[in-house]
This record gives structure tokens, C-alpha cells and sequence, in this order.
């Protein structure tokens, strides 16, 4: 992979050690070895189809659930852009989105076409093509319940569409492909009027406003929550909020989030994650398990 010769010619854009600190929340970690950004899922199929099976290949969004090592990410990331970030109408209750499009474009399209159910996905940072891989979810919702079908492309190359019993979905977890990139997905709610779709996304931002430390360098929610209880008890009671190591510190407004208060290498950030599961663990017993993925090489 060191070599451009390597890979396929593409009509979107190929870039070479890649920043991708830039690109996700937390606005720390190291380069892509190539970040690839497609024109279109044609485009992708066929790079990925051409390039050598052995080489990794991940799907980034809008980097918000996201560690990324600041040794940088081997192989290629796939960032879907703008030609992915489409919200279209499919009949009376349903939308097709593209792989790229936000949780606020979906839940403001599905309001002007008086479609309500997916409002939680306004609440949620990131992007259809992560809603679908991690059964994304907020306020009592998560997309099994809203989904009909995805569309994927393969580490071959291949596409393929997947219905909601094929995910095998459970919490924060889908049985989707390894290296495999959501490109659409078939979201189906209820009709609704748009003013009650648009209050319910004002309670909803309210609610993330009142309790969230939403203008922070962040990593949205950081522990899952374990069976029958709230990470951020656990975490809380553990006496852990406010902890920091370096500039990386446990959030004082929500201790299930972790922040970046400047100059936090992502190290730093992941050792004081594991250092609060190992007092959550000394504390209540619970095992607390990492909801915000971790990628690449640490150095």
C-alpha cells in the first residue's frame, strides 16, 4: 500500500497520509495511510473491488464516535461526502438516505414530508452509514425500529442490500460485514404533522442541551449502558467525575462523556477511559464496555 501504483484509478478524491484529526470530534489522532472519498457508490465498488483483499478498509462518518490512535489508521478509510449526504421521499412514510447524510438532515426531511418516528436521529451525531452499523439510539428509539433495508458495498466490491433481519441487530451492535460500507438505507416512520415532528425535535435538542456537553471536543456517549442500569451512574458513583489525566478529562455535566480539553493525545484520552472502567469494576462490579470505537495503531 505504500505505493500509488497500487491502486485503482478513482474518480473521487485519493489522498495520501491523510490528517484525520481534522475529522473527527475528539480532534486528535494520527494520519490515514490513504482516505479515499468516493464519487459515488460505483466509484467505490470498483476501487475496493481493485484493490489487494489484504488491505484494511474502514468506513468513517462525521467522526463523532470515534478514538482514532495517534499512530494513524493502516489501509484505506472511506469518508462519504456530499454525493452520499442525500434525503429522499419514498412514499407516504418512508425515505432513502444516503450513507453521508446527518441525523439532522434525515429528521428535518422526514418533518417537511410529514413523516414522524425517526426524530431521535436529530439527536444523534453522525451519519446514516454509522445509525445503521451500530443500531444507533436515543430517547427509547433505535434504527431497528425504523429500518427496512440497507444497501452495502463489500470489501470485494460486491453490493448488496440487506433487510432488517439480516443485521442481527442487538444494542449498539449489527452483524454488518467486516469492511463492508453502508451506502443508503430505507428508513420507514408514521405520518405526522410537521409541527408535531418539529416539537418533538425541540424537546429532543433541549434535552441533549440541558444535559450534554455539546460544545466540547467529544466523543458523544462513551460506555455502553450496562444491563438494567446508566453508564453515567456507574461512573458517577465510582467518584470518576471530572477525572483527568493529561488534558483528557471525565465531562463534570455528563460523566459519560469524555473530553479533550485542548492538547489530549488520543492515548490519553483512551488510558482515562480505561482507567474509569477499572474504578467502575472496583466500585460496583459492573464491566463497563466501550461504546465509542477505538481505530488504528497506537505509538
Amino acid at each position: 500500500m505504500s505505493a500509488v501504483a497500487t491502486l485503482p484509478r478513482v474518480r473521487g478524491r485519493l489522498t495520501a497520509e491523510a490528517p484525520l484529526a481534522p475529522l473527527v470530534w475528539f480532534k486528535s489522532g494520527g494520519k490515514a495511510e490513504w482516505l479515499f472519498e468516493p464519487a459515488d457508490a460505483d466509484d467505490l465498488s470498483d476501487f475496493l473491488a481493485g484493490v489487494d483483499p489484504e488491505v484494511p478498509v474502514m468506513a468513517l462518518g462525521l467522526g463523532s464516535n470515534l478514538i482514532v490512535r495517534d499512530g494513524g489508521v493502516p489501509g484505506v478509510v472511506v469518508r462519504l461526502g456530499k454525493p452520499f449526504a442525500t434525503v429522499e421521499k419514498v412514499d407516504a412514510t418512508s425515505l432513502r438516505c444516503g450513507g453521508g447524510a446527518s441525523g439532522i438532515l434525515v429528521s428535518s426531511t422526514a418533518r417537511d414530508a410529514g413523516i414522524g418516528g425517526v426524530e431521535f436521529l436529530r439527536s444523534i451525531p453522525g451519519t446514516v452509514g454509522g445509525f445503521v452499523r451500530m443500531n444507533g439510539g436515543a430517547y427509547g428509539r433505535e434504527v431497528k425500529d425504523i429500518l427496512v433495508e440497507c444497501e452495502i458495498v463489500l470489501r470485494s466490491g460486491r453490493t448488496q442490500r440487506l433487510g432488517l433481519e439480516e443485521l442481527g441487530y442487538s444494542y449498539r451492535h449489527s452483524a454488518l460485514p467486516e469492511g463492508s460500507v453502508v451506502v443508503s438505507a430505507t428508513f420507514r416512520g408514521r405520518p405526522e404533522a410537521p409541527e408535531a415532528v418539529q416539537a418533538e425535535m425541540d424537546r429532543i435538542a433541549a434535552a441533549r442541551e440541558a444535559s450534554q456537553p455539546l460544545r466540547s471536543r467529544t466523543g458523544g456517549s462513551t460506555f455502553k449502558n450496562p444491563p438494567g442500569g446508566k453508564a453515567w451512574q456507574a461512573i458517577d458513583a465510582a467518584g470518576c467525575r471530572g477525572l483527568r489525566i493529561g488534558d483528557a478529562q471525565v465531562s463534570e455535566k455528563h460523566c459519560n462523556f469524555l473530553l479533550n480539553l485542548g492538547g489530549a493525545s488520543s492515548a490519553e484520552i483512551e488510558e482515562l477511559g480505561e482507567e474509569v472502567r477499572r474504578r467502575v469494576k472496583a466500585d460496583s462490579g459492573v464491566q463497563l464496555e466501550w461504546e465509542i470505537q477505538r481505530v488504528g495503531v497506537g505509538v
